[in-house]
């Protein structure tokens, strides 16, 4: 059940009445009707403390929140105003660099369809920008050492015009540090990145793409490159008085990529959805793991936050959370999803300051993940027969002398796990050449290969290498550098 708890409560039956119940199914939304129930009533205040504290000492005009748990929303909440009433979830507040996740979503997009490369060079697509080395990876973690900001005056209160072309964007050093070395927010990086998504969609204008590959599957219609009424106003509150000045909002031109869009609470509880579990009309779930990888250290000497493919990561009271901050003029925006807890929050506000808006967003989400923590989904036997010459590679292995345990997952995969502290374990999925291809830990990205003895049956398991029997170090085991060949003995 949606649950709206502004100031005032909207009249039943209204358009203010927030969202439906269930987000409406396109794939990425699931109701499963397992596991889930209402927020309990202490939860649901919590949470709209937060809200309040977070608007109140912050001082934002406005400000709405929602959580989504198993593809639902389960709380939305809103406090201040919007035109002289409490927001609700269909008012547009721009959401800043939150355009980076989608922007990141369309290049994904376009290496699954074996359009370009990650690792590829961004001269192999794009011509006369003066950093061609830069790769497509790099630009998507923020590690091409590109320049933070466009040249030009400050590009998010000035309009794009003033840009007019790629070569208007960069200034006369316009990558300060080595490719590849460090992790340094780039602005200027994402525009390049909707010139390419541009470049191999023909042509077509990157929020055109974006509307017509990933808006309109999930049926965030109200998310646009400009605002749609009704729309929240962008505010600066004075820092030493309870008075506000308008932010313009101009269009940013050829720097949109970067912190354009407009969207709404309904809209990016849709967003949290698909970040939490893909839609294979817009990118698998396989493709979203891997823009949660970590992919390079992150700026400073704290590792409580990183970035992968488009997205922040945070380490936050033990849970690793992925999403993105966002700000714009007058604006405030952030959404953190817990894959873990299948849990996602996000928070939004019309002022360019004073609220700490990604703090706000995953302690909404933290009250949920630990008051009412996820019910696991019932066990289920693997649909089908199963395979009997893969049932009897399951079972206990060793390496060396160290035990481990080799499980049979769905879909013909693998999982790994040690059976004392110090073994590596990792999940495997089944590849088309009889081989299993490693998925997480250390052996992601290695192959482990079944090695039959001359009769057909099992000998062994080579991983990365390393060789598993099923005896710790059989005399007659094929072990690299031989076994001793007195056995196993008592003391001396």
């Amino acid at each position: 059940m949606t649950v709206v708890e502004p100031a005032e409560s909207p009249e039943p039956g209204s358009r203010r009445g927030g969202v439906p119940e269930v987000i409406p199914r396109g794939g990425a939304v699931i109701d499963t009707g397992e596991g889930y129930e209402e927020l309990l009533p202490q939860t649901r205040r919590a949470l709209l403390r937060r809200l309040a504290l977070a608007q109140t000492e912050g001082r934002a005009p406005s400000m709405t929140a929602a959580v989504v748990r198993g593809g639902r929303v389960v709380w939305m909440g809103a406090r201040g105003a919007v035109d002289g009433a409490v927001p609700h979830g269909d008012v547009q507040y721009r959401i800043g660099s939150l355009t980076k996740t989608f922007v990141a979503v369309l290049v994904l997009r376009l290496r699954d369809e074996g359009l370009l490369r990650l690792d590829d060079p961004l001269g192999s697509y794009l011509k006369d920008l003066p950093r061609p080395d830069v790769t497509v990876a790099q630009l998507l973690s923020h590690s091409a050492g590109l320049s933070a900001e466009p040249r030009g005056p400050w590009w998010e209160r000035t309009p794009g015009e003033l840009r007019p072309e790629p070569a208007d964007l960069f200034g006369e050093r316009p990558r300060p540090h080595p490719a590849g070395r460090r992790h340094h927010y780039s602005n200027l990086g994402y525009a390049v990145l909707g010139a390419l998504v541009e470049r191999l969609r023909d042509g077509t204008p990157w929020g055109e793409v974006l509307r017509r590959e990933v808006l309109e599957p999930l049926g965030m219609a109200r998310t646009s490159l400009g605002p749609e009424d009704p729309h929240a106003d962008g505010w600066a509150v004075h820092p030493w008085a309870d008075a506000v000045l308008p932010e313009p909002a101009h269009d940013t031109g050829l720097m949109g990529p970067a912190g354009q869009l407009w969207s709404t609470a309904e809209d990016l509880c849709r967003w949290a959805a698909f970040l939490l579990r893909g839609d294979d009309r817009v990118l698998s779930g396989a493709s979203l793991a891997e823009m949660r990888t970590p992919a390079v250290p992150p700026e400073g000497d704290g590792w409580s936050a990183g970035y992968g493919l488009g997205v922040q990561l945070l380490w936050k009271g033990g849970r690793r959370l992925a999403g993105h901050t966002g700000s714009m003029p007058g604006f405030l925006a952030a959404i953190w999803v817990d894959t873990d807890q299948d849990v996602a929050a996000l928070a939004l506000a019309n002022c360019t300051s004073g609220v700490p808006i990604g703090t706000v967003a995953a302690d909404l989400l933290e009250t949920v993940a630990s008051s009412e923590p996820r019910i696991p989904e019932p066990w289920r036997p693997l649909p089908g027969p199963v395979d009997e010459e893969l049932l009897a590679l399951s079972g206990p292995w060793y390496w060396g002398a160290n035990p481990f345990a080799l499980r049979l997952t769905g879909g013909r995969g693998l999982e790994l796990t040690a059976l004392t502290g110090n073994g590596r374990g990792s999940r495997f999925r089944a590849e088309s050449d009889g081989t299993w291809a490693g998925l997480d830990g250390y052996y992601a990205g290695e192959t482990l290969r079944v090695v039959r003895a001359p009769d057909g049956s099992v000998s062994h398991f080579d991983l990365a290498t390393f060789v598993f029997t099923r005896g710790p170090y059989e005399p007659a085991g094929p072990v690299p550098g031989g076994v001793d060949p007195q056995g196993w003995r008592g003391a001396p």
